[in-house]
C-alpha cells in the first residue's frame, strides 16, 4: 500500500515536471543581429579550423583565438553567449542562421578552390616558360659557341694570310701556284 502511494506520488510529480514549460530566455537588450551572428559564427568556425592547423603561425602573429572574434566584431563573450542562447531556443531563427553559415562557407570553399586552380595553372605556365627559357638559353649558348668558333676560324685564316704575306715580304719571293704541268714534269 505504501509502495503504491509512493509510486503514484512519484508519477504525479514526474508528470507535473515533464509537462512544465521551460522558461524561455528573454530577448537580450544587446541582442546580436542575425546577420552579425552569421559573421561571428563563420569567423569562429574559420578560426577554430585555422587554430588546429596553424597554431604556431597564429601564436607568432599575436592572435589570441579566444578573444580575436569578439574584438573583431566589437562584442563581448557575455553578449555572444546570451544571443546564442536566445537564438538556440528559437530554433527556426537559429536554423536560418546556420543555413546562411553553411551557404557562406560553401561559397568560400568554392572561391578558394577556384583560386587554388588558378594558382596551379599559373604555376604550370610559369614552369613551362622557365623550361622554354632554359631551352632558348641553351640554344643561345650553342649559337654563341658556333659564332665564336666561326670567328676564331676566320681570325686563324686572317692570321695565316697575314703571316704568309709577311713571310713573302721578308723573303722577297712570290710563291707561284703549282700547275699541273709542273707537277708532272717532276
Amino acid at each position: 500500500m505504501i509502495l503504491k502511494r509512493f509510486i503514484l506520488g512519484f508519477g504525479i510529480l514526474l508528470l507535473a515536471t515533464a509537462c512544465y514549460e521551460f522558461k524561455k530566455p528573454e530577448k537580450p537588450e544587446n541582442l546580436i543581429s542575425k546577420d552579425k551572428m552569421v559573421d561571428v559564427l563563420i569567423d569562429i568556425k574559420l578560426l577554430t579550423s585555422a587554430n588546429n592547423k596553424y597554431r604556431k603561425i597564429l601564436k607568432d602573429s599575436g592572435i589570441n583565438h579566444n578573444t580575436y572574434v569578439f574584438e573583431k566584431h566589437h562584442i563581448d563573450s557575455l553578449q555572444f553567449a546570451l544571443s546564442n542562447e536566445y537564438y538556440a531556443f528559437h530554433i527556426k531563427e537559429y536554423q536560418e542562421i546556420y543555413e546562411k553559415i553553411k551557404d557562406s562557407l560553401e561559397r568560400l570553399k568554392k572561391i578558394y578552390k577556384d583560386l587554388e586552380l588558378k594558382e596551379e595553372k599559373e604555376k604550370i605556365v610559369k614552369d613551362s616558360l622557365e623550361a622554354l627559357m632554359k631551352v632558348k638559353a641553351l640554344d643561345s649558348i650553342k649559337n654563341i659557341k658556333i659564332k665564336d668558333s666561326l670567328k676564331l676560324i676566320m681570325k686563324k685564316d686572317t692570321l695565316t694570310e697575314i703571316l704568309l704575306k709577311k713571310k713573302i715580304k721578308e723573303e722577297g719571293q712570290l710563291i707561284s701556284p703549282v700547275s699541273s704541268t709542273d707537277s708532272q714534269s717532276q
